[in-house]
């Protein structure tokens, strides 16, 4: 029987993210730099927010239950790291994450989805995250098997030695006697002779061969008839509920589920290369070796305990409700919400999840409506509350170079898969953030989002031209070319505010 993976297995292999316990504060707050600029302030409070959860684990007896976390609101206009902290925290940590937009619960009627939805949407995330673990630590284990049922296919093993099965039946119990009349059947050689061990011995040669190529890769092109499972046709259909909130998205999901289940398995053979059925083998074995039971507990667990649920634009859901109106929506949004932020089990098709220390990110704006708009119930479970301050023009520079995942790095990159090198000028670096900044002074502040509009409208005729007609292996972009290509259009008001 094969020994199924386990999370303590887990543990045991490489983990591919930063184990939490080594992350202090400070150490959480370089991360972020290398992604995010700015927003000092915003990034300590997450850092400590995510310090705080490994600390609660480690509080031994009851207090660990008592200690609940420090949900955030982060305040600032749009493009200017909100988002992209929350998400950057979580791929740090390797913990769940899911970022919800509280507008979406009241597009329906006076309440939208069912707000319930967010966590079953995290423990779904959480369940793929832990699968996704347990395939990596079984998948030299199912690779092996693959390539064992690849050779079976092309050296078939030869048959053992066996017995005719009749000849021990004992006919009395059945109520057949053998004659006495019959005579005594002579004793017959044994069905494998000598001949059927050469030919054994040789199989068994043939398939060593066979399986050195086949691991090795040399006979991947090669095609052979092969038996795979075929989905049932209800588990590709989409069962519809009603428009709304109810739980109906579970209900329906649970019911795809059962009658998946219950649907017999069918199976059809395809004639696919050794390299696409190896794949079709490792799938199907990696299944079979992971522990469904463990793999649940650890997704619960993970959502539980290491879950993070980002809810943007909650501004606009912030409101008192006088005489009916829109904020009558808003404020049935926000009593939907307080049970799930406060704590409470919510049912999903994994289990139940408890939301006491799932840690809730908050975001808007706030331009017209401010916190304490939203109800005192509301407003208590957002205890910490952080100003993003507005993108400078030097910030603007700073975001196009430093991080690891540069607007001018993406573009280099991209460029560079056509083997076109582009470089860009320290001058034309500081007019496309002027240019930016001036935009967003005079049209709209959309933060560093309005770089990808500026640079977009910047390189579009490169991006056009390469490689059917520039043949040049190296361009420069100056600051006579971003006037040129953008100060027309930054002057016309009208026009900026549809292309820029």
């Amino acid at each position: 029987m094969e020994e199924l993976a386990t999370v303590s297995e887990i543990e045991k292999k490489e983990n591919p993210k930063t184990p939490l316990h080594v992350l202090t504060p400070h150490e959480i707050v370089r991360e972020l730099d290398k992604y995010i600029i700015g927003q000092h302030n915003a990034k300590r409070s997450v850092a400590i927010a995510l310090r705080n959860r490994w600390r609660r684990q480690q509080v031994q007896g009851s207090m660990r239950e008592e200690i609940m976390p420090n949900n955030i609101i982060l305040i600032g206009p749009t493009g200017v790291g909100k988002t992209e902290i929350a998400r950057r925290l979580a791929k740090l940590s390797g913990a769940p994450f899911i970022k919800v937009e509280a507008t979406k619960y009241t597009e329906v009627g006076y309440v939208g989805r069912d707000v319930e939805s967010m966590v079953r949407d995290l423990a779904d995330i959480a369940v793929m995250m832990v699968r996704s673990e347990m395939l990596k630590v079984v998948e030299e284990k199912a690779r092996d098997i693959a390539d064992e049922r690849i050779l079976d296919i092309l050296v078939p093993p030869a048959p053992t030695q066996q017995s005719n099965p009749m000849e021990h039946m004992d006919f009395k119990q059945f109520g057949f006697i053998k004659s006495v009349d019959e005579p005594e059947a002579e004793p017959k050689p044994p069905v494998n002779g000598e001949a059927d061990k050469r030919e054994a011995a040789a199989n068994q040669r043939t398939r060593v061969r066979f399986r050195k190529k086949v691991k090795s890769g040399e006979m991947d092109d090669k095609e052979i008839e092969v038996e795979v499972s075929q989905m049932p046709p209800i588990a590709s259909m989409q069962i519809m509920g009603p428009i709304g909130g109810g739980g109906m998205d579970e209900i329906a999901q649970n019911l795809q589920d059962a009658m998946s289940n219950m649907m017999p398995k069918k199976t059809k053979f395809r004639r696919v290369t050794i390299k696409e059925a190896r794949q079709l083998f490792i799938q199907e074995e990696s299944a079979k070796l992971i522990d469904q039971e463990a793999l649940t507990k650890e997704a619960i667990n993970r959502a539980e305990n290491h879950g993070i649920i980002f809810i943007d634009e909650i501004d606009k859901i912030a409101g008192k409700s006088k005489e009916g109106g829109p904020d009558v929506s808003r404020e049935g949004v926000q009593r939907d919400l307080l049970p799930i932020v406060e704590g409470s089990s919510v049912g999903s098709r994994h289990g139940v999840i408890r939301t006491d220390h799932i840690l809730f990110i908050a975001s808007g704006a706030f331009h017209v409506s401010k916190p304490s708009d939203l109800i005192p119930e509301m407003q208590g479970r957002f205890p910490i509350r952080v100003e993003l301050e507005s993108l400078t023009q030097d910030d603007f520079v700073k975001i196009l170079t430093q991080p690891e995942n540069a607007l001018l790095k993406q573009y280099t990159a991209m460029l560079g898969s056509e083997g076109v090198e582009i470089e860009f000028t320290e001058g034309a670096i500081a007019a496309i953030a002027r240019i930016a900044f001036e935009v967003n002074e005079s049209v709209e502040n959309i933060g560093a989002r309005r770089l990808h509009t500026i640079l977009t409208t910047l390189l579009e005729q490169i991006l056009f031209d390469v490689p059917d007609i520039i043949s040049e292996k190296h361009i420069t972009i100056t600051p006579e070319i971003v006037d040129e290509k953008l100060q027309k259009i930054v002057r016309d008001r009208d026009l900026s505010r549809y292309i820029l």
